[in-house]
């Protein structure tokens, strides 16, 4: 156990891969994806490939866990011995996790709780929580580690490539993202997270192969001379694609630090539809 006692906890859409929840001992909260029949748990008893098999019939709903559950989650983490919760939730613009971890938080005097707003969404926050987690491990002093964590959610960000507006538009999760004229001109959005962590097009592209060379520009632009930078991909059913676009950052990046590899969770395909291909970003110098 780490000397500071501090233990990390997320929640299950900010795409950690899971060999690194393992490695870390991460908590998640899992959101939850509700068909007519029944309510899954994200990641836990659903895969991101059923839901796309029943899109055609059916798209569900995403929410939080009730509160309950996330007390239990609190309770654990304090029987486990910790002292300190290190909660990293994804984008309050976006999802109610943030402010109900929050309270929640509140009513757990004896454990000392900051909660981080990663303004992000998927591998965009998910990278926040994986440096998080190196930061503990390296037993960074808890102020110091409060102060770079919040400094870094504006050095990271996230791009995804949508292959139909039409999830988004029906999860009522389009934000900014202007819907109707896309779909006619077959135009593909290249969505992110703005500084309040809604979605918005940050670039246009007609065509899919396009609309990748335009994303990898933007990263460029992003990373401009950072020398220290890790990158991830995650993907959708876009696999192929997602492996060369990961190829693609090998080489146009040799400075990364690390470039993570994996699936979107469940919750995140609800919203995003088939064929989603999302790349994190996160500068660190």
């Amino acid at each position: 156990m780490n000397k500071q006692k501090i233990a990390i906890l997320v929640d299950s859409g900010t795409d950690v891969p899971q060999e690194l929840i393992e490695k870390y001992g991460i908590y998640v909260i899992p959101l939850q994806i509700i068909y007519k029949d029944r309510v899954y748990t994200d990641k836990v008893d659903i895969t991101p490939e059923e839901v796309y098999k029943r899109l055609p019939v059916e798209i569900p709903s995403t929410s939080l866990p009730d509160g309950d559950t996330i007390t239990k989650i609190f309770e654990k983490i304090k029987a486990d011995g910790f002292e300190k919760i290190l909660a990293i939730t994804i984008s309050s613009g976006l999802s109610g996790t943030f402010n109900i971890v929050r309270l929640i938080s509140e009513e757990f005097k004896d454990v000392e709780t900051f909660c981080l707003d990663t303004k992000n969404i998927g591998i965009g926050s998910g990278l926040q929580v994986i440096e998080a987690a190196k930061m503990v491990e390296a037993e960074m002093p808890w102020a110091e580690m409060k102060v770079r964590l919040s400094e870094n959610v504006e050095k990271s960000t996230v791009y995804f490539n949508v292959a139909t507006l039409e999830y988004l538009q029906k999860g009522g999760r389009i934000g900014l993202v202007a819907s109707i004229l896309g779909n006619a001109l077959k135009l593909n959005p290249i969505i992110s997270c703005n500084e309040e962590g809604v979605y918005y097009t940050v670039a246009k592209a007609r065509g899919r192969k396009k609309s990748l060379e335009k994303t990898l520009s933007l990263i460029k632009e992003f990373i401009g001379n950072h020398k220290k930078v890790v990158l991830a991909v995650a993907h959708g059913e876009a696999e192929e694609e997602a492996k060369t676009f990961y190829q693609k950052l090998k080489e146009n990046f040799p400075q990364a630090e690390e470039i993570y590899f994996g699936t979107i969770s469940p919750a995140l395909v609800v919203h995003t539809g088939p064929g989603l291909l999302g790349i994190g970003v996160q500068i660190l110098d």
